[in-house]
């Protein structure tokens, strides 16, 4: 990401929902990995966002783990990371600076789909795999998912790219109308992100539902090569 996006028309409203959320996503994320083995954490994608409850919530919920390291393109000040790498994920990592940042568990919250195009979403999941010396996992909303909470819009997200985004800019969202700030995806583009490196990683993608829709996927992948 170029510059820190916050989501639009957001209020403790919104909060709570996506609160709720994040405590089943946090479940899911608890109760597939095996904690004993995980000593680091790497987040990715750190805002210096902290005004509401859902910031920064799941990483706050591994708080247990004593080394915890943020990694953010924007200068983030926060206690709570032992060390805030400034580095973008979609640029190239030295072999020297994948060696200081890997950390047995990396995760990313709603970060994937405000990193670009197509091809800098493939270069974060390279650079993920590359900084996990065990597990990952990335956390998305689903593109197909009725409310675009983003935006707070309801069904044109649906529509071609070309058209959502002369809408979002009619409407006067002119950030998430640009694709280097919204570029949602759905399974089938996680499956598709995720094809060349089935030597690499095993991962399964799990499902948060909302309203009758699945509304985020999680993807948890463990490194095996």
């Amino acid at each position: 990401m170029n510059k820190t996006i916050y989501l639009n028309f957001h209020n403790n409203f919104f909060d709570n929902i996506i609160v709720n959320k994040r405590k089943e996503i946090h479940k899911v994320i608890y109760n597939n990995l095996n904690f004993k083995n995980i000593k680091s954490v790497l987040d990715v994608g750190v805002t210096e966002d902290d005004k509401f409850k859902s910031s920064n919530y799941l990483t706050k919920k591994f708080g247990f783990i004593k080394n915890i390291f943020g990694l953010s393109d924007q200068n983030v000040k926060n206690k709570f990371y032992r060390k805030i790498f400034k580095k973008s994920i979609t640029s190239n990592f030295s072999f020297k600076e994948y060696n200081k940042i890997k950390c047995d568990f990396v995760i990313s919250n709603a970060v994937i789909e405000h990193v670009g195009s197509y091809s800098k979403q493939q270069k974060m999941i390279q650079n993920i795999i590359k900084l996990s010396k065990k597990y990952f996992v990335i956390q998305t909303p689903n593109k197909y998912h009725p409310i675009e909470f983003n935006t707070k819009v309801i069904f044109i997200h649906w529509l071609p790219k070309n058209i959502f985004r002369k809408i979002l800019k009619a409407l006067g969202m002119v950030s998430f109308s640009k694709e280097k700030n919204l570029n949602l995806i759905s399974e089938k583009n996680i499956n598709k992100l995720f094809k060349k490196y089935k030597d690499v990683v095993e991962y399964k993608i799990f499902r948060i539902n909302f309203l009758g829709f699945t509304s985020n996927f999680i993807i948890i992948g463990k490194i095996i090569k």
